[in-house]
């Protein structure tokens, strides 16, 4: 499964007032932009890809179903979109990918007497410990 080419025309945009320092450029433009992308109701997704991104990203999807990201980094709003776009771009392509299966492995026949010889030595290693008693019979 692999992201679409270009998921932008169905993010919507929405711009406010950056907060932190920055005097008075950040008190009078809107240079922070939030980008919204409605996984549920996408044209571009196929449905087991919004089955996979909606469980993957789940804590970044709020209740109705809409993935949000923001970006405030930048002094314009437009480089502050461009990251909006390729942040939510690399989040699907991360959501998207499929993990590698485990394949399970036999230890190896050396590694087993290792571990026999390791247990054999600590056994051994407490029975020394133990006081010695001479039994009379």
């Amino acid at each position: 499964m692999s992201v679409p080419v270009n998921i932008s025309p169905e993010i919507t945009f929405k711009t406010a007032r950056s907060s932190g320092k920055g005097g008075q450029h950040v008190n009078k433009t809107e240079t922070m932009v939030e980008g919204n992308f409605d996984v549920s109701n996408s044209l571009i997704l196929t449905e087991e890809q919004k089955k996979t991104i909606l469980s993957r990203l789940k804590n970044r999807i709020n209740s109705a179903g809409i993935l949000q990201v923001r970006s405030q980094t930048h002094r314009s709003q437009l480089s502050n979109k461009a990251d909006v776009v390729q942040k939510m771009n690399s989040l699907l392509q991360l959501a998207l990918k499929k993990e590698k299966k485990r394949i399970d492995t036999k230890p190896t026949k050396a590694s087993k007497l290792k571990r026999l010889e390791s247990k054999k030595r600590t056994a051994e290693q407490k029975q020394n410990r133990q006081k010695f008693r001479y039994n009379e019979s």
